[in-house]
């Protein structure tokens, strides 16, 4: 590939779309090798372009053209151009106009997975961002909406089950042919990207909705047959996500019909394509034996979260990609508010804000740093990131904090009665919300245009004579790359003072009135709040609920940290403080190349304490005192120290920390673990989740301890499982110790024929720290139950290991680079996303230590050099940087 392809693409060379397209219809003739694609185009000049008379340039990938006509006269080869990238019109009216197409493609070897392709002979899609251009030629952007109407053929034997977008329109038999037909029409404009069609023999799980408004909506999930008894809970939740919205949000569904089909092969983990969205399996299929309580949780996420692009991504689109956070970040948000809803706000957060800070923090910090709405980019496909949906999350989740729960919903009713059924923009979106409140907003846009993730240091000074307290702020925003220098941010800052006995104490700014909510707005580099009539010398709480994406900095000692983890009243904060507490202990002893006495002195015993009194508290559910049982991952390590990082010194300061706690508190923790145990069937209700967490939380405490008696107990679980949720509790906990094979080995005869299952059966061992984990996974490469092309396989095996694995992936010998590098190699050649999005593991080599980075950074040079794919291409160098 050339350099010339590898150039970024601007934000700022945005250019409205030369021609529009008003209709779209569209002939398939399904065949495995040679699919036969019909499209007539209803075009016209764009005003706003201003660019009649210049030639029609269509994208189109992969095709082989048959016939090209323009208002029904078919055209000469002295009427177009046609390259490998797109079919040039070079002479069409200066008034609407009618193109037809008629052109092949080859599902079967469609290995990349974009455009029409085959999953286990399921004829299905993946448009978005860029694959519409394999199926025919199109103006493939997003800003290019129109009204589809898709008749799609197959043999009736192979292919019984035809769907696209939209509502039914007719049905019936090719006469003579063995084959059949269904049209679908569309009544709501969309981008190309949106499409989608399914051909296959499926297995329909059908149910009804009626809506807010009395409509009555057919609801349909298809599975491959033999499997309907695993859609139960998608259907449930899918119920759950669309009553929800009309409540919250005010959004009716607007079709006759709603489908969800699940599919083994998808790169993503599923698409809300309007009124036909196309799941990976994974994020569907659940029974109580083959699927634990985090998959049934991700199943209802998921399934909402596509459901309710419905409105924020379907009837109101992005202008182009560089407004991608636009769809993703504030659907993100509106699936994670109804998830807390679903179940416990409080734990839905910590959930929410480790991922934030495991997944975005290190990329904000790293050489893929970009903005929320990014300024370039090489391959669009790489902008999937944790920066555009968990950080473009969180920016919804201000605004939301900064005008209240009301004022955020009267923006967003405005932003849809301005926008729906356009392609809009992060500035429109913020309009609305500035026009519907009468904020001044125009400071908050940083947010969506800077990268980096502020840091704020607070110190707190209490003057017990005029019984006020000052809270200074300074504010930093770190350069990134590109972006060297940095204008502050608008911070939403929630805090609390706590007094002596744990209370919290009245807040009133100094000259204004009280503040109700604690919330005060960080606007400049430095800033200094003064609170009036303190009574005493308060504990400070910031930062509450994670009120904004920021690095917080506070001098607090290990007394303070310990209150407020005993008496914070802000269940975040509590929790908190007892990670901060933790991992002032981690960091201490990894600095000190693993020492046990930082994780085993006085310090850890209290914490150890402070632990099992939370985890007594009765008043706390069952879900929250798992999570607060839990110590800070070794990426959060990582993190906190920055520099210089030996992931094996990590590893060990964690082990003899969790042992320290299981040992100190064990009464308490097998207490508990005895009392928390089910009784009944297996229900996934947050109640029954929580108490199976809480019991699997400790028991990786009490295995932690390396005492016989705890393992012994370890495999009692695993044997004793009546849910696959204390199943792989027990196999992920027993696989780091020697009786990890007999576990395996039985799990393994179990589910070898569950492919979904037998993804955890991989993921496990390739998270298991062992100094043997690169033979490990390189052995499962080779295991007859795996292949590279399966990619929920290679995410289980490959993608656990290189981001669950950090002592194996950043082995001493840099082995684990090695394996990593050549996989990707071999991915790269036929699914370039898939390779791309496990490159990304490289991006924090230069926190390492410098023998390990001197071997990352070799591995990258090595890839740098090699044949790369233009999504490969874009991660390993800007990964690599300068070097």
């Amino acid at each position: 590939m050339n350099q010339t392809t590898r150039q970024p693409k601007l934000l700022k060379d945005y250019a409205p779309p030369n021609y529009l397209v008003d209709t779209v219809d569209l002939d398939f003739a399904l065949d495995p090798n040679a699919t036969r694609v019909k499209s007539k185009l209803r075009l016209r000049p764009n005003p706003k372009a201003g660019a009649a008379g210049r030639p029609l340039v269509l994208d189109g990938e992969g095709l082989v053209l048959q016939s090209l006509a323009l208002d029904g006269k078919p055209l000469g080869l002295d009427d177009y151009r046609l390259d490998e990238k797109s079919l040039t019109i070079l002479s069409v009216p200066d008034r609407p106009f009618n193109v037809e197409t008629v052109a092949l493609c080859n599902p079967e070897a469609n290995t990349a997975l974009s455009g029409l392709y085959r999953s286990r002979g399921t004829y299905c899609t993946q448009c978005e961002p860029e694959g519409f251009r394999r199926i025919t030629f199109f103006l493939d952007r997003p800003d290019v909406l129109a009204i589809y109407t898709v008749r799609i053929e197959a043999d009736a034997e192979t292919a019984p089950v035809l769907l696209s977008n939209g509502n039914p329109a007719a049905a019936g038999k090719v006469p003579g042919t063995g084959r059949h037909f269904a049209l679908w029409h569309d009544p709501h404009p969309k981008p190309s990207y949106l499409f989608a069609l399914v051909g296959g023999n499926l297995a329909q799980v059908p149910s009804r909705f009626t809506t807010a408004s009395g409509r009555d909506v057919a609801l349909n999930i298809y599975v491959e047959p033999g499997k309907e008894d695993r859609c139960g809970w998608a259907m449930e939740s899918l119920k759950r996500a669309m009553r929800w919205d009309e409540v919250r949000f005010g959004r009716e569904y607007d079709l006759e019909m709603f489908n969800i089909v699940a599919v083994s092969d998808f790169n993503m983990g599923a698409m809300e394509n309007k009124g036909l969205n196309i799941f990976n399996d994974k994020l569907v299929l659940a029974r109580p034996d083959t699927a634990s309580d985090a998959d049934y949780g991700a199943i209802e996420g998921v399934i909402a979260h596509e459901y309710f692009h419905n409105w924020t991504g379907d009837r109101v689109t992005c202008r182009d990609w560089f407004q991608l956070c636009l769809k993703e970040g504030l659907t993100v948000f509106r699936d994670q508010e109804f998830t807390a809803d679903m179940r416990s706000g409080p734990v839905k957060r910590i959930l929410d804000v480790r991922a934030l800070k495991t997944r975005q923090f290190p990329e904000d910090a790293g050489p893929l740093a970009h903005p929320v709405r990014p300024a370039s980019y090489i391959e669009i496909n790489n902008f999937y990131t944790a920066t555009v949906y968990e950080k473009g999350a969180e920016l919804c989740r201000m605004l939301q904090t900064l005008l209240g729960r009301d004022g955020f919903r009267k923006g967003l009713d405005l932003y849809f009665e301005r926008h729906d059924g356009e392609a809009a923009t992060v500035e429109d979106f913020v309009a609305a919300m500035a026009d519907s409140s009468g904020r001044d907003l125009s400071q908050f846009m940083l947010w969506y245009n800077q990268a980096g993730t502020p840091e704020l240091a607070c110190s707190l000074d209490y003057d017990a004579r005029s019984k006020q307290v000052r809270l200074s702020v300074n504010q930093v925003v770190p350069p990134t790359p590109g972006q060297a220098r940095k204008e502050p941010m608008p911070i939403p800052l929630k805090l609390g003072l706590l007094g002596s006995n744990g209370d919290d104490l009245p807040l009133k700014l100094a000259g204004g009135a009280p503040l109700a909510d604690g919330l005060i707005e960080v606007t400049g580099r430095e800033q200094t709040f003064t609170f009036a009539d303190v009574p005493t010398a308060p504990t400070p709480s910031l930062l509450r609920d994670f009120s904004a994406p920021v690095r917080l900095n506070i001098s607090l000692n290990p007394d303070q940290i310990e209150f407020l983890m005993m008496h914070d009243s802000d269940p975040f904060n509590r929790w908190q403080a007892a990670q901060s507490y933790a991992t002032n202990l981690l960091t201490a002893a990894a600095r000190d190349g693993g020492s046990e006495e930082p994780v085993a002195g006085r310090e850890a015993i209290r914490l150890a304490q402070a632990l099992g009194t939370t985890a007594s508290e009765a008043s706390l559910s069952a879900a929250y005192r798992a999570e607060f049982l839990k110590l800070p991952s070794e990426s959060d390590v990582a993190r906190e120290l920055g520099k210089n990082v030996d992931p094996d010194a990590v590893r060990k300061a964690y082990e003899a920390l969790r042992a320290t706690i299981g040992r100190k508190i064990k009464a308490t923790l097998v207490e508990i673990y005895d009392s928390s145990a089910a009784s009944g069937a297996f229900s996934p209700d947050a109640e029954s989740a929580g108490k199976r967490a809480l019991r699997g939380a400790i028991l990786d405490l009490l295995v932690g301890t390396g005492e016989a008696a705890e393992i012994a107990r370890g495999l009692r679980h695993y044997r004793e499982a009546s849910n696959m949720t204390d199943a792989i509790a027990a196999l992920s906990i027993l696989s780091h110790l020697h009786v990890r094979d007999e576990v395996l080995a039985d799990f393994y005869a179990r589910w070898q024929d569950e492919p979904l299952v037998l993804d955890k059966w991989f993921a496990v061992q390739a998270r298991a720290t062992r100094p043997d984990s690169v033979e490990t996974v390189q052995a499962l490469l080779s295991h007859a139950k795996f292949s590279l092309k399966n990619p929920n396989r290679v995410r289980a095996l490959i993608g656990s290991f290189v981001n669950g694995n950090p002592t194996g992936f950043n082995r001493a010998d840099g082995a684990g680079y090695e394996l990593l590098a050549s996989s990707a190699l071999q991915i790269d050649r036929f699914n370039p996303h898939m390779a791309a999005r496990l490159l990304g593991a490289f991006e924090s080599w230069r926190t390492l230590e410098p023998r390990r980075q001197a071997l990352a950074k070799s591995s990258l040079r090595q890839l740098a050099s090699s044949q790369l794919s233009t999504d490969s291409y874009e991660i390993v160098t800007k990964t690599l940087g300068a070097d």
